[in-house]
């Protein structure tokens, strides 16, 4: 086996290939240089020119994105062709007021959603990488760590089961090492897994659990709130002894959405159905008569929590999607803007 196919490299991303050159995947994203692993090494690479100015950033490589890449003659650099098309792609907004969309990890196959049985545990963020996760392509398994510090897990495990129907989920510990071989065996046959979740959880921890050794840096978190510092601080690839690899990201406390109106469709489930059952098909959920919903809050079949969650994302969404039109509207405004000025700039023929 090479040293790609250890990488998860098959057939299946060779038929992709469009330009000649070496496969290789993205490990590391600096600044405009990638660190890309190959059968030839790994080599710090650029895009080529061509590349940079025929795509949007969104399409730009990201840790592990399948490249294509050419190497300088006499160096240990390449230039990047092309990113091949990708299986999954996880993102968020970016932060700020913007509708732009920032990529998180590409070509996962497995999101371990990390949540810490501590003060920690919010069911409401849990709903919200749900939502990303089922979007991406990607499928969710729930990670709760710190379990050696947890006298009882069940009340967790009731709230995460209220929103992650059929989701698995494993309370492990990385100072006992209780459940780490289960997710070991879920990325055996180079599986690629992304550590998602906020500062604190033992996302560090957990690589160094399953790797058997220690490769990333762990901090100490407050003891006052169990709210950790950002521990890591750009995204990176492992390839963990045991096969198949894992992504490490940056904390993320405050996740705001994309355009995930498909997720949350599948990650609401038990509302949307709710919904497609009241009398009126109009229903705002109020005092309409036959609300299926309204009925469910009365007698406690849905949790108020849940659906005040629910709305609430849904009206995120409303607002991303106007403001995606807007800013699409914006530049359509500035293009034609541009062209009549350079229309304006060219010479009158004479006559």
């Amino acid at each position: 086996m090479t040293i790609i196919h250890h990488y998860g490299w098959n057939d299946s991303w060779l038929e992709k290939s469009e330009t000649a050159g070496v496969p290789g995947r993205v490990v590391l994203e600096h600044k405009n240089l990638y660190r890309v692993i190959t059968d030839h090494g790994e080599w710090l690479s650029s895009l080529s020119g061509k590349y940079r100015h025929g795509h949007s950033k969104a399409e730009f490589p990201c840790v592990g994105d399948w490249v294509m890449v050419e190497q300088m003659p006499g160096e240990e650099k390449g230039i990047i062709h092309q990113v091949l098309p990708r299986i999954s792609t996880f993102s968020r907004k970016a932060a700020g007021d913007t509708s732009d969309i920032q990529t998180i990890a590409v070509n996962v196959d497995y999101a371990f959603l990390v949540m810490s049985l501590n003060h920690d545990f919010n069911v409401r963020r849990l709903e919200r990488y749900l939502l990303a996760t089922w979007d991406s392509g990607a499928n969710p398994v729930i990670v709760l760590t710190k379990k050696d510090q947890c006298e009882s897990i069940e009340p967790y495990l009731k709230e995460v089961e209220s929103v992650a129907f059929g989701v698995p989920v494993h309370a492990v510990s990385s100072v006992t090492l209780e459940g780490i071989d289960e997710l070991q065996k879920i990325l055996s046959g180079s599986k690629t897994g992304a550590l998602l979740g906020s500062s604190g959880v033992g996302k560090s921890s957990l690589i160094n659990a399953l790797a058997g050794t220690e490769l990333m840096a762990v901090q100490e978190i407050r003891e006052d709130d169990s709210k950790g510092r950002h521990t890591t601080t750009h995204r990176e690839m492992v390839l963990l002894p045991t096969g198949g690899l894992l992504i490490d990201t940056p904390g993320m406390r405050e996740f705001q959405l994309g355009d995930y109106s498909e997720g949350v469709e599948s990650g609401f489930t038990d509302v949307e159905s709710l919904a497609d059952s009241c009398r009126f098909r109009d229903c705002n959920h109020g005092n309409e008569p036959g609300c299926a919903i309204r009925e469910a809050l009365e007698t406690g079949a849905l949790q108020a929590d849940r659906y005040r969650s629910y709305v609430k994302l849904k009206r995120e969404l409303a607002h991303m999607e106007r403001k995606s039109d807007l800013a699409a509207q914006k530049a359509e405004r500035a293009k034609w803007k541009q062209v009549t000025k350079d229309s304006r700039k060219r010479p009158v023929k004479k006559k």
